[in-house]
């Protein structure tokens, strides 16, 4: 895999797991028992720590890369393995 490549891909993993971290560890200020401002949702969060996401983000991005990556160099799942279409076709 070039370099190039490698510097395409890892972000999308990392936004990828943004989306996925975001909503774990969240308290409502409802359940955190703090008073609510003014106008202010039910949802949004008590305390937001940006710092908690981009952390566990990254080592979850990390670890997620090292396996397609690993996956890349070892070919233990190919496109010829998940080609379904193919498969379906052959049985006619």
């Amino acid at each position: 895999m070039n370099w190039t490549s490698i510097i395409v891909i890892y972000p999308l993993f990392w936004v990828m797991c943004a989306f996925f971290v975001l909503p774990f560890g969240v308290r409502t200020h409802e359940e955190a028992g703090i008073a609510k401002v003014p106008g202010q949702s039910e949802s949004a969060p008590a305390r937001f720590e940006p710092r908690k996401i981009v952390f566990r983000t990254t080592v979850l991005s990390v670890i997620l890369f090292g396996l397609f990556y690993t996956n890349y160099v070892n070919g233990w799942i190919s496109t010829d393995d998940i080609n379904i279409v193919g498969k379906l076709a052959g049985l006619r």
